[in-house]
């Protein structure tokens, strides 16, 4: 796992240490690791020289590298040299934020069109065109796109302005209005922490995945609305909800734009491979990452 301390790298790597798999993580060491972690590796990716002297250390071949930190097409160039003779299977993580927002469908899949704008997604979408380069007889690759991931571990929030807004419950509890981006009238579907997990570790031994992008949608199909109305719910309050026009949002920040689209896609491509396709209705995924956020913060309802 490159990463393994954060949020979704976190998460896989606990799943796949109760699935009984053995984890090895490259970390820079500023966070505390998972309990039972095999090898937790501590160097920096970006000091490629460092990397590389440290993998050779450890002599090993790996089933899967997951690689939650790759971030532009220099990194995907890494991953192709560094593992092309050192792992079975590259899992990338990508974003859902790669697609071209005007010109989405729904349900959307993923032969784009894609971004033009630069940012995070367009650097994404640079990383996924260096591996889709790379022959899987060389360096066997998978590619997966999540939209939107919650659970224990993360912030809450899924649109301007209250993404991964560290106040958000305390807001909501206090019956504050919040302020949603064309009053959170997009269409999405969050998927839950674990059910990614459980969707990129059922991808590494699977032949039919290799060389395939999928997206990664939650179980459910929701308004945005909907998701802060579920909070509100959670914490036994009424929500007040302001409006704020999405062009008038824009002039002040452009590079929001990834957000205010409809994020819907289909499962058919993954269930056909016979992978683990989102399970966990949004409903109780929110109720237990709302749970432990106020755990944390003694928030009363």
């Amino acid at each position: 796992m490159i990463g393994g301390t954060g949020f979704i790298s976190g998460t896989i790597v606990r799943c796949a240490i109760e699935s009984g798999h053995s984890v090895s993580i490259v970390t820079r060491g500023r966070k505390p690791t998972s309990p039972g972690a095999v090898c937790a590796m501590k160097v920096d990716r970006k000091d490629e020289r460092a990397f590389e002297a440290c993998l050779d250390r450890n002599r090993r071949t790996w089933d899967a590298v997951i690689d939650c930190v790759c971030f532009d097409a220099d990194d995907a160039r890494q991953d192709v040299r560094l593992f092309h003779r050192r792992a079975h299977r590259l899992v990338f993580i990508s974003t859902d934020f790669v697609y071209d927002r005007t010109a989405k469908r729904v349900p959307h899949d993923e032969s784009g069109p894609f971004t033009s704008m630069p940012g995070y997604g367009f650097r994404k979408r640079a990383a996924e065109l260096v591996l889709q380069d790379t022959s899987p007889a060389g360096l066997a690759w998978t590619i997966f796109r999540p939209g939107h991931v919650y659970g224990p571990g993360s912030l809450l929030g899924c649109l301007p302005r209250h993404s991964r807004d560290a106040s958000l419950l305390e807001r909501i509890a206090a019956g504050q209005s919040i302020s949603l981006v064309n009053g959170g009238r997009y269409l999405q579907q969050p998927i839950f922490a674990a059910d990614l997990a459980a969707l990129i570790l059922s991808s590494v031994t699977n032949s039919r995945s290799v060389g395939e992008i999928y997206d990664a949608p939650g179980a459910d199909i929701i308004l945005t609305r909907d998701y802060y109305d579920r909070i509100a719910w959670e914490l036994g309050v009424q929500l007040s909800v302001g409006d704020i026009g999405e062009d008038e949002h824009l002039a002040l920040k452009p590079e929001d734009a990834p957000f205010l689209c409809h994020r819907v896609y289909g499962n058919e491509k993954p269930r056909t491979h016979k992978l683990a396709v989102a399970s966990t209705p949004f409903r109780d995924g929110l109720k237990v990452h709302v749970e432990s956020l106020r755990s944390e913060k003694a928030i009363s309802r």
